[in-house]
């Protein structure tokens, strides 16, 4: 019993000293001092409180202030719990310190929570970086003769350390890049002038201020590939004269099928007519026959009628055989 009791109070002793030197990280407090950096055990017990890794805390206030940085615990403290990246703000902002760009603690955490790498952003200020525009593939413009030009470019960028909180991405400069190749090489009278002259393009290109409202300052843009395409304007053409011979085939028809709808209505008007003469013809005997019993038309009359009409009959027989013969020679 009682080494079980002496084994208690041993673990339970084990335990304390082990939570002591837990929220009271001496070993520590001790770096802090001998790095002359001003750091309570009572701020250091206040971390682990507030679940704050203590280490990190006081290895980037040591980094800070070898650096010559006017930065604190408290201002550690308040990032940390803000969700943003002590370590790497602090590393930025020594590296700026070092280049002499005008970045403070204020921005350099506003960026840092912004969801942007500062230290990143740091470096690209001291060391430009280069964008392929567009980052796969080719531009494809067509200048005003139809020719399509392929072209790629490279721009040199710097960011911006003022604009980094809400500015723009690398995206919106490769399309703004993009869009300012295309409207350049779209203005050129022909294809061979952007050949012969591609800096034309890129000046063109660049003077339109295509880093406003972004995270970078454009420093130059280059033309690294130009190829010749294909002749966008024939193939234009070509489609243009195939609608256009579709038109015209499909207003023929209509007009063809309007002269035959004519020709139809023509040939049921003269089928009417004829049945109208046909039915005037029969009514010809029974005005005749009318004419005798009214005592208006006589015998002799009746004959005379007759004749004429067998002269006529006669008339036409000779008419129609002297054409007959005239067909006939004709196919001879």
């Amino acid at each position: 019993m009682t080494q079980i009791f002496g084994l208690l109070i041993f673990v339970v002793a084990i335990f304390l000293i082990f939570m002591f030197f837990y929220f009271i990280p001496i070993q520590l407090w001790i770096t802090a001092v001998a790095s002359r950096v001003k750091v309570s055990l009572v701020s250091l017990i206040g971390m682990r409180l507030r679940k704050i890794a203590p280490s990190l805390i006081v290895n980037v206030l040591i980094n800070a202030r070898k650096a010559g940085l006017d930065v604190n615990t408290d201002m550690l403290e308040t990032h940390y719990l803000a969700g943003g990246n002590v370590k790497r703000v602090v590393d930025a902002l020594i590296a700026a310190d070092k280049a002499g760009l005008d970045l403070d603690f204020k921005l350099a955490t506003a960026i840092d929570l912004a969801g942007r790498n500062v230290l990143d952003a740091v470096q690209t200020s001291v060391n430009p970086k280069v964008i392929d525009c567009p980052k796969q593939g080719l531009i494809s413009a067509v200048a005003k003769d139809g020719i399509q030009l392929n072209s790629r470019a490279r721009v040199t960028v710097r960011a911006n350390l003022q604009r980094l909180v809400g500015g723009a991405t690398e995206d919106t400069i490769v399309a703004r890049v993009g869009e300012g190749i295309v409207s350049a090489i779209g203005s050129a009278e022909t294809y061979k002038v952007v050949l012969e002259n591609p800096d034309q393009i890129s000046k063109k290109v660049l003077s339109r201020g295509l880093d406003s409202g972004t995270a970078f300052e454009i420093l130059s843009i280059d033309i690294a590939d130009v190829d010749v395409g294909k002749n966008i304007g024939a193939f234009l053409q070509a489609d243009q004269a195939e609608a256009d011979l579709k038109v015209a085939q499909a207003r023929a028809e209509t007009r063809r099928a309007m002269a035959v709808a004519q020709e139809q209505e023509m040939r049921a008007r003269t089928q009417e007519m004829r049945a109208k003469v046909v039915e005037a013809e029969a009514q010809v005997p029974l005005a005749i026959a009318k004419a005798f019993e009214d005592g208006k038309l006589g015998v002799f009359d009746y004959y005379n009628l007759r004749n004429i009409q067998a002269d006529t009959s006669m008339r036409e027989s000779i008419a129609g055989e002297g054409r007959d013969e005239a067909r006939q020679e004709g196919k001879k």
